[in-house]
């Protein structure tokens, strides 16, 4: 996303027409009283006459009223919410989950339509989707312990053993049985350093990074992994793997050089539409909780994604520092309000 903090970033996003502002600020005309989104394709008003409100709320506390080609395109949008929101229920419902054809038809759409308008609104295919959708299902039926490890998955929807073992270490982080007794016979290599902000702890499991935690007391993030995988194998880091630290610690420092390692990224098929979400961020960019529900396709859901938020365990690898109030105010944050303020200036800077 790009920065659209300025009068000139906004003034700049007016002119040409940039639908990615959307969302971000709205402009309003002194001479027709009218207020639109940066997108919107009506005449392009002269700057002395123009001025910049972040909300629809705030430029219609100031007098003005909104477009009306502004409000056809919000209500086909909350159109397109309702058909996706639709599709993710069928495909949650299906045993086995519809396919992109049966979608197609349900929902009175051309199967290609369906799968461009699904990815732009959640981040995900709709195959991704139902994967995730019955990987949590899973999650919760091992989490349980009251059945088998062959009835969750049937459970969970797979409809063979083999098939759901063939992405089992990509969609767990680990073998089933072993997530099921708290990570009992994986091994997860970990190693605590300092940076900037503090103490740092890495961890990585055989997917790939699946901690980054940071704090003050480095025995307190070494009991949040404990509490995390409390029956798996913790194995300090050697020499080897500090290069693996060293390279986290330089991307906590200069984001915008990207981090080259996979991640093993676990978590409820609403927290990965989430944390896609949020990947998806470049660096310098400040969303608000209701500006990532509306990404995924929830708007409604500004609690649940505040949520998703709080349950990430991947420090700056997955960006929920970039989430900010809608006045543009730094919220909370997992690892502490300063170091979430230290974030997003170095961001600023390097923007």
């Amino acid at each position: 996303m790009k920065p659209y903090n300025t009068p000139e970033q906004r003034w700049q996003a007016v002119e040409t027409r940039d639908s990615e502002a959307d969302g971000q600020f709205v402009y309003a005309v002194r001479t027709t009283g009218i207020y639109c989104r940066p997108g919107c394709r009506s005449r392009l008003a002269k700057r002395c006459n123009v001025e910049f409100f972040d909300t629809p709320l705030a430029a219609e506390s100031a007098g003005y009223r909104p477009c009306k080609r502004c409000l056809a395109a919000s209500a086909s949008a909350g159109r397109i919410r309702q058909m996706i929101t639709r599709a993710c229920r069928l495909i949650e419902a299906g045993d086995p989950p519809p396919g992109l054809e049966q979608l197609g038809q349900a929902l009175a759409v051309s199967p290609y339509h369906l799968h461009r308008l699904f990815k732009a609104e959640t981040g995900l295919t709709p195959k991704a989707y139902a994967s995730a959708f019955r990987a949590q299902r899973l999650r919760t039926g091992l989490g349980q312990g009251q059945c088998t490890v062959t009835d969750a998955i049937y459970q969970a929807g797979y409809n063979s053993n083999s098939r759901f073992y063939q992405s089992a270490d990509q969609r767990l982080g680990m073998r089933p049985g072993q997530f099921r007794t708290g990570g009992a016979g994986a091994s997860i290599r970990f190693a605590i350093g300092q940076c900037s902000l503090g103490a740092i702890l890495v961890a990585q499991s055989a997917k790939g990074i699946c901690a980054i935690l940071l704090g003050d007391d480095p025995q307190a993030l070494l009991h949040a992994l404990e509490d995390q995988f409390p029956k798996a194998e913790l194995i300090g880091g050697d020499r080897a793997y500090e290069r693996v630290v060293a390279e986290v610690i330089g991307f906590v420092e200069a984001p915008a050089l990207g981090l080259g390692l996979p991640l093993d990224v676990q978590g409820t098929a609403f927290q990965e539409r989430v944390w896609q979400a949020l990947r998806e961020l470049p660096v310098g960019a400040r969303v608000s909780y209701s500006d990532i529900a509306e990404r995924i396709g929830a708007p409604k859901a500004v609690r649940a994604v505040a949520m998703a938020c709080a349950a990430n365990l991947i420090a700056v690898a997955i960006p929920c520092h970039r989430v900010v109030r809608r006045d543009g105010d730094i919220s909370g944050y997992r690892w502490g309000v300063e170091r979430k303020r230290q974030l997003l200036a170095r961001e600023t800077a390097l923007s």
